[in-house]
Parts: structure tokens; sequence; C-alpha cells
């Protein structure tokens, strides 16, 4: 069994992900990095280190997700933090009146299944592995954190899946957290603002600067690298249970 704490990221071959593998791997843990088999994963894993192994997982599904476990406790025999980033985004009204078209079900459906059901996929299979740890000084077995969104409290137009999916695992935080509380294993959720992330780089400047402009301070997009640092912070404070922790520079929209 492997000495170092060991974690399971999803979303981890890029943006938020991406971050919170190498500073996970900085910080002296194995990770088990989780992306689409299409994902850029694999060569991530390479350019990242030793410490990393990736595994081709769809979130949506128990078969993948189950392996990435597998595979979890045969190299290190153990899960200490999982961390949820994989994610997607859409954006469409309910309604096109112009064009008389309504919001696609499949659409609105699949935003849900990999942000709300993917994450919770992970979490309940992986939780009988992290509940198999022997607990540290207070108490503890492991920590689990889901990544929400400012869209769970100030949704814009056309973003009615992508905020019910992430109003959805800020929802789900107390009780998972309850849920898990007898065993030791702590749940928290960060809501991330506007990132630069490959969700929001493919933007023009012009969009990017205008977001930005509306961040009272920094004004700028938040760098993924301080979304790993809040990871990090949460797993370092063993009173912080059950929460959702805005990062957004303040921003609020209306």
């Amino acid at each position: 069994m492997s000495k170092a704490l060991v974690s399971l990221v999803t979303g981890a071959a890029s943006g938020l992900g991406k971050a919170t593998v190498e500073r996970l791997v900085k910080d002296g843990y194995k990770v088990i990095m989780c992306d689409l088999p299409s994902s850029e994963g694999k060569i991530v894993a390479e350019t990242i280190g030793p410490n990393t192994n990736f595994v081709p997982t769809d979130v949506r599904s128990e078969t993948d997700v189950q392996n990435a476990i597998d595979t979890c406790k045969q190299l290190h025999g153990k899960l200490n933090l999982i961390v949820n980033c994989a994610g997607i985004s859409i954006a469409r009204k309910v309604f096109n009146f112009n064009k008389s078209s309504a919001h696609s079900l499949e659409e609105f459906t699949n935003v849900l299944m990999v942000n709300t059901v993917g994450s919770f996929n992970v979490i309940r299979l992986g939780a009988a592995l992290m509940g198999n740890n022997e607990v540290d000084e207070n108490g503890q077995r492991g920590v689990v954190i889901n990544t929400s969104g400012y869209s769970a409290y100030d949704g814009q137009m056309g973003q009615v899946a992508f905020a019910a999916s992430k109003g959805a695992i800020a929802a789900m935080t107390l009780p998972l957290a309850r849920d898990m509380a007898s065993q030791g294993i702590r749940h928290c959720s960060i809501a991330p603002g506007l990132f630069a992330t490959p969700l929001i780089n493919h933007l023009p400047d012009k969009v990017k600067n205008y977001f930005a402009d509306m961040t009272p301070f920094p004004k700028r997009l938040g760098q993924p690298e301080e979304f790993a640092n809040l990871v990090v912070s949460i797993v370092n404070n063993p009173f912080l249970n059950g929460e959702v922790i805005r990062i957004d520079g303040g921003i609020r929209f209306i």
C-alpha cells in the first residue's frame, strides 16, 4: 500500500482538473487522472510525471468509474481524496421564439448527466475504498470536493441546463457530508467564477476582457492554480465540511 496520500481527479486532462493534479503531485500525492478517452489525459499524465496514472473514464459510466476505482485500489490500496472537475456546458434558451424551437431535452439531460450524475457516480463508487482507510489524527478517512459554480446562484440567460447542474451540486453538498460523517469523510464544494479554462479561453478577447472588468478585484479571470490552491486549503482544514465556497473575485451577475 502506498504511504503517500492518494487522489482521484476527474476532468483531469485540462483546466481546473489539470491544475489540481499538478498541485497535488507537487504536494506529494499519487493521482489517478480520469478523463475521456478522447482527451489528452495520457499525454498530460506523462508530462506531469510518474506519480500520475491516466485512466480513460466517462463519468456517466458505472463500468468506467468502477474501473478507475479498481485501478486506484490495485496501484495504491487506498483513496484519500476525490476531486470532481469533469463538466460540460451549453448556451441555450429554454425556447427560441425566433426559430420556434424548444431547448433540446437530450442536451439538457446530458449536461446534468455529466456535471451532476457523473459527480455522484464517482462519489458513490469511491466511497467503499475511501471508507476502508485508517482514520487520521482527526478521525478522518477522506475528503470529497465537487465543483459547483457561480451559475448555481447567478445563472444567466441560456444557462438553464448548466445552472441546474451546478445548483444540484451545491444542494448535494450538505446531505453528502451528513451521509458520510459516520465514516469520517468530509464533503465540500467549490463554486468558481470565471476562470481561464478551455470553456472560457475560446471566447474572443473582447468578451474575456468584459468579464474581467466585471470582477470587483482582482480585475481578471481566475487562474486554475487558484482553484487548486483552494482544494488544498479545504483538505488541510479538518473543520471545513458540508460547505460550498465561492471563488470568483467578488463577481455577481444580475
